[in-house]
């Protein structure tokens, strides 16, 4: 991976101007967030480059994949607050994410393989009428998944030769050569995809093309073409061999408990009671404001939004990264776990008493640069790399957590602005953010998860092993005490 590092007095070559039109202007492209990153995770961002390390809060567009290792997990939230996660071991391709002419959200992804779940909510699913519904569909082997309506469900497939499905909540369709079924709420099923008769005709028939094409024989390359035929048959008769069999329950899966604790985070914190409303078409980053910060009113500005753990000399540009992204240049990416919403969408803004605090709005399109106003003195514009492609961080850089199993205690510095804590390690973190606020020095907190949170034994599926840790804390890296430099 290439990545070059953005110090706070040593800057590399920036642009002379910010940019100025969104990342998804004039268009129907999406972007979508990669919300949570554990252990070995990796992307590729569709520049051409391949895989490279992936980090909290990196976009993902049209064209991306993510896959993740023997220790690795991943979640990638939706615009509606919808997600996807990925368990070890697995890649998932978002083969196309656009919008309709009616404004309706078309998400095609391709499943490799390994341990998927989908939490998804569509728009307008089941509504009569012209409102367009959402389109989800989900592809693995020769099966398609649609999902019409709400649903929570769980998909394992080996790559090859079987795959299993286990419906949580609400139901799933899904179809392929064998023809379509339905998997309703807590039933599972399983496919097993048929083997090609010779899978060694492929391998021959492609041999038997290059010769073909490298002789130009008219009668070799009739022959390869007639071999070709019979294997594109021989694959259409498996295909129609395929099977599924239906069943009124499934098996666990050792992810099954991690996919439930990042469920009840964001049913949680989504719509957190006590916390301002905000007139927003988006839910994805709801949940981690709800969470991280709290809204505050101020008179002359309306609703403001302030993260946990700060104090005068923090700014909300000083850890981050600028990620590259064909059609849309350099992106900045916030380096904090709440940083998605802020940075996307309204304005920041710096209110003397008070501080950095962000401004809700703005909703018509994504930023390749977040907005802010009223800055200090100190403040040095938001530029972007001038060229390249090369991921280049800035400050502490981006945030991805260990593997689980890890310590279950965090150390949480003034000025942190929750940089390094997991999302739902501690429980009441404004009350965390009080204690270290009037002390003014660093303090270690324990893993106390909200209640809900806990991992609990479960015939459905949710459940885990007595014991087992409910999340993982990361080794926190402090903000610097010095007011940083802006890129």
């Amino acid at each position: 991976m290439t990545i070059a590092r953005l110090g706070k007095f040593g800057m590399l070559a920036l642009a002379t101007a910010c940019l100025t039109t969104s990342a998804g202007a004039a268009s129907k492209a999406r972007i979508v967030r990669l919300s949570e990153v554990e252990g070995m995770v990796q992307m590729d961002r569709a520049t051409g480059d391949g895989f490279d390390k992936a980090f909290n809060n990196l976009p993902v567009i049209e064209g991306c994949k993510l896959r993740t290792g023997k220790d690795g997990r991943a979640e990638v939230e939706f615009e509606d607050g919808s997600a996807v996660r990925l368990g070890p071991q697995s890649e998932l391709d978002f083969t196309h994410l656009s919008l309709g002419d009616d404004g309706q959200k078309i998400t095609d992804l391709q499943f490799v393989s390994g341990v998927l779940y989908a939490n998804l909510h569509p728009k307008n699913s089941g509504r009569k009428g012209d409102m367009a519904a959402d389109q989800i569909q989900i592809d693995f082997g020769r099966e398609s998944i649609v999902v019409p309506e709400p649903a929570h469900f769980r998909v394992v497939f080996d790559g090859k030769r079987r795959a299993t499905l286990a419906a949580f909540k609400g139901r799933i369709s899904a179809r392929g050569p064998a023809g379509e079924y339905e998997v309703s709420e807590k039933r599972g099923a399983t496919i097993t995809f048929a083997k090609v008769e010779s899978e060694a005709a492929t391998a021959d028939a492609k041999s038997d093309t290059a010769n073909a094409v490298g002789t130009l024989n008219p009668a070799k390359s009739e022959e390869t073409k007639t071999d070709s035929e019979n294997v594109s048959a021989a694959k259409d008769d498996a295909a129609k061999s395929d099977s599924f069999v239906l069943a009124k329950n499934y098996q666990e899966n050792p992810a099954d408990a991690w996919d439930r604790q990042q469920s009840d985070y964001h049913d949680r914190y989504a719509s957190s009671a006590g916390n301002a409303k905000i007139e927003s078409p988006y839910g994805y980053g709801m949940s981690d404001l709800n969470y991280y910060g709290s809204f505050t009113t101020l008179a002359g500005y309306g609703s403001v939004w302030q993260p946990f753990f700060v104090n005068g000399g923090w700014d909300p540009f000083q850890d981050g990264a600028w990620a590259f992204y064909p059609g849309a240049g350099y992106m900045f990416v916030s380096g904090y776990p709440w940083g998605w919403m802020p940075y996307n969408y309204g304005s920041w803004l710096f209110l003397p008493g008070f501080g950095w605090g962000w401004q809700p709005g703005y909703w018509n399109s994504t930023y390749g640069v977040p907005t802010y106003a009223n800055p200090p003195a100190r403040t040095k514009a938001l530029t972007s790399p001038a060229s390249g492609r090369q991921t280049v961080m800035v400050g502490l850089g981006l945030t991805a957590y260990p593997a689980a199993g890890g310590s279950q205690r965090v150390t949480i510095k003034p000025g942190s602005a929750g940089f390094g804590v997991p999302r739902g390690l501690i429980s009441h973190l404004d009350h965390a953010s009080r204690t270290v606020e009037r002390t003014s020095r660093p303090m270690t907190f324990a893993a106390a998860p909200p209640p809900s949170m806990q991992p609990s034994a479960s015939m459905t599926g949710f459940g885990s092993p007595a014991g087992m840790s409910p999340m993982t804390s990361a080794p926190h890296r402090s903000a610097g005490t010095a007011p940083p430099s802006h890129h």
